[in-house]
């Protein structure tokens, strides 16, 4: 384990907390997702400060940043970009879309049409659009932060299945609580901390973070733990759609990562367990005998965790 990694994973959390503050937990699930190369979905209430993570996180690993409103009249065409003819050259240039930047903020994404979400599959998952038939490559390293609000339906677009499947991870953020909401408002008092906000680090590093994580080592029956919880959500009698392989990778690949920011070069089952929700929980879909009882997807991968037994 590089102790310069160490301490520049150390530097960016501690870099984050300027801006966002009580909320650590969500920052390292944010850093973890990070190091995995893995889009993000963030859910939850209005005002609590996304928009602002994802700008600190930014800005902490001086990566180009680009926030997208989405809406319901917002085209494909604007999020992957378009062709148009030059009548001086006589050809069609490419015109790039708001995807070309390494850091995306797909802001309310559920708030445009399935059309529109639908531009987002190919990009999340290889990393590259297609454009008339042309392939263009995102630039590295490439994630994308999704935000959506929970309780509010008006005017809203579910995520399909495939889409959240593509999110390596889930997470909330919260209200803060009365100490550190207080502590907000004094650092805040003069102005916005993001805008004066340094790099703790640069994207060839977390380029490199990236490569350490793929090389911490996972013991064979860690893999047949994370295969066996996987299984379990499939089996469950609350669940219509369980866990897919896609979601174990991403849980071998998240355990992964906790590892390495806990300073260690291998995999213990405690990593897994920490991963599990925040990686399996949106994949779910639950059984609407299960929504009557009140279960939620949450629920339903800690009842896993408890049913699978973890290797000694």
């Amino acid at each position: 384990m590089s102790e310069q990694v160490n301490n520049m994973l150390n530097s960016v959390i501690e870099n984050v907390e300027r801006v966002i503050i009580g909320k650590r937990e969500a920052i390292e699930l944010a850093l973890c997702s990070f190091l995995c190369a893995g889009h993000v979905l963030i859910e939850d209430m209005p005002g609590v400060g996304k928009t602002s993570l994802v700008a600190a996180m930014a800005k902490s690993f001086d990566c180009s940043f680009r926030r997208i409103q989405f809406t319901p009249d917002i085209l494909p065409s604007d999020i992957t970009g378009f062709s148009m003819y030059n009548q001086k050259t006589g050809e069609f240039e490419y015109h790039q879309g708001a995807i070309m930047s390494q850091i995306i903020l797909a802001d309310e994404i559920n708030r445009t049409s399935p059309k529109t979400q639908s531009s987002l599959l190919e990009v999340m998952e290889e990393n590259q659009v297609t454009v008339d038939g042309k392939t263009y490559m995102v630039p590295r390293p490439f994630i994308v932060f999704a935000t959506q609000n929970p309780i509010e339906y008006l005017g809203t677009y579910p995520l399909p299945e495939a889409q959240l499947d593509r999110f390596f991870m889930r997470i909330s953020l919260g209200y803060p609580g009365a100490a550190e909401e207080s502590r907000m408002l004094t650092r805040f008092k003069e102005d916005n901390p993001l805008k004066s906000l340094q790099p703790a680090a640069d994207a060839a590093q977390l380029v490199q973070a990236q490569e350490m994580v793929t090389k911490i080592h996972v013991d064979e029956k860690i893999n047949t733990y994370i295969v066996n919880i996987a299984r379990a959500t499939r089996e469950s009698d609350n669940v219509t759609l369980g866990a897919s392989p896609r979601a174990s990778l991403c849980l071998y690949r998240a355990s992964q990562a906790w590892a390495l920011y806990n300073q260690r070069d291998y995999v213990i089952p405690d990593d897994v367990i920490k991963m599990a929700v925040p990686v399996m929980e949106h994949r779910l879909v639950l059984k609407q005998e299960a929504r009557l009882k009140r279960l939620s997807s949450r629920d339903v991968v800690e009842d896993c965790l408890k049913a699978v037994r973890a290797p000694l």
